[in-house]
């Protein structure tokens, strides 16, 4: 049985993604099986997931996922890089997946891996460090860069799938993983777009606008009724959360702030004054952003900064494979992880108190960044929130 191994959010699970789980299997095998290594409760744009971990892995599981193991937090909320090392080494971990499959613009290999082998060039690091000298942000540099040594080939870097896509065979590489790299062309919108007649798609940031603003036209067929119905119960988003958030960073000294990862180039300033300035996210974020430093990036150390964390909680590599959901196929593959695995395998979370001191460190921030979700939630104090010592993996 071929096993495919998939790198994603599901925030939220739509159309998009049930057209990559469809191709995969008329690639490989109506009987195949699909992995998804998943974000946690948060985030890589540095927001709260829209529906919790537990939920978003049933609703993977009922659209053709096998098996959902979580992407920490520390590599989940990281930039394009520690994100992609963190899902290809959770993968490969697994020692069951035997192939990495990721959509893209370009939708074939050879322009990935051509811009994979620029950007791991002794030449493109020294370009890309001249740009960084000038003053560029790391994106402009980085692209600058690229273009510099593949001239018009580079372009394939600018679609932000394409982007994730050379991370994908980067860490591939880096890692020395056995996986073998499938890419499936993208269909659909772009970030943030919404339906039009010529996409099958909407995207997931336009489908979270919608339901956060609570707005009740139907998003069919972009997600099924079932899916909508739970998505809108109780969404959470880290401005529902706004003073907790804003308590948390006024409190905060430049020290606190410089100890984030890629708060260097004293960003860590403007971060400290944004925070005891600003009134709401949205202005906080407009404070601290400048041409140097993009908006995802100030998002992502917002975010780090609210949940407490710091470069020193992101390991060099993860120590365990938690598991959050699995179908009947997906209970045969974890028993061939017992085996097959270089990693200790998280079922029940009361096992956790089994794992080496690194790993049980992992869980209690993982706790913790759980707990904060919670008063993230729209209807906060309303319902039960999940609890990450007492909530069992989803079975389908």
């Amino acid at each position: 049985m071929r096993t495919i191994g998939i790198i994603a959010e599901y925030n939220p699970f739509h159309s998009g993604h049930r057209h990559h789980i469809q191709a995969v299997r008329q690639a490989f095998g109506a009987d195949c099986a699909v992995v998804c290594a998943m974000s946690g409760n948060w985030v890589q744009r540095g927001e709260a997931a829209l529906a919790d971990k537990w939920t978003r892995a049933a609703l993977a599981l009922r659209q053709g996922v096998d098996l959902v193991l979580e992407l920490p937090t520390p590599w989940a909320v990281s930039s394009a890089e520690p994100f992609a090392r963190g899902g290809v080494g959770l993968l490969t971990a697994t020692g069951v997946v035997d192939t990495l499959s990721f959509g893209s613009e370009a939708g074939a290999l050879p322009p990935l891996q051509a811009a994979a082998d620029c950007l791991a060039s002794p030449a493109w690091q020294e370009v890309l460090r001249q740009g960084l000298a000038e003053g560029l942000s790391f994106p402009v540099a980085r692209q600058q860069a690229a273009t510099a040594l593949l001239g018009d080939a580079a372009r394939c870097l600018q679609g932000p799938n394409n982007n994730l896509g050379v991370e994908y065979l980067l860490a591939l590489r880096a890692l020395e993983s056995p996986l073998r790299p499938h890419t499936v062309p993208r269909q659909g919108a772009g970030h943030d777009e919404g339906p039009s007649p010529s996409s099958p798609h909407a995207s997931a940031s336009y489908l979270r606008e919608r339901i956060l603003a609570g707005d009740p036209a139907p998003l069919t067929p972009y997600l099924t009724a079932p899916e909508e119905a739970t998505l809108r119960q109780d969404p959470a988003a880290l401005d529902f959360g706004l003073r907790g958030v804003l308590a948390r960073l006024r409190t905060m000294t430049e020290e606190d702030w410089s100890r984030l990862p890629d708060s260097g180039e004293g960003l860590h300033h403007r971060l400290f004054a944004a925070a005891q300035a600003a009134t709401s996210l949205p202005q906080l974020y407009a404070l601290a952003k400048t041409k140097r430093y993009p908006l995802a990036r100030i998002r992502r150390l917002v975010l780090w900064a609210f949940l407490g964390l710091t470069a020193e909680d992101r390991p060099a590599a993860l120590p365990y494979l938690r598991v959050l959901g699995f179908t009947q196929r997906g209970q045969i593959l974890l028993r061939q992880m017992k085996t097959a695995a270089s990693l200790p395998i998280l079922v029940k979370p009361a096992h956790a108190a089994r794992l080496p001191e690194e790993a049980r460190r992992l869980f209690a921030l993982e706790a913790r960044c759980t707990a904060l979700y919670d008063l993230c939630r729209q209807k906060f104090g309303q319902t039960p929130g999940k609890n990450e010592y007492t909530q069992n993996p989803i079975r389908l």
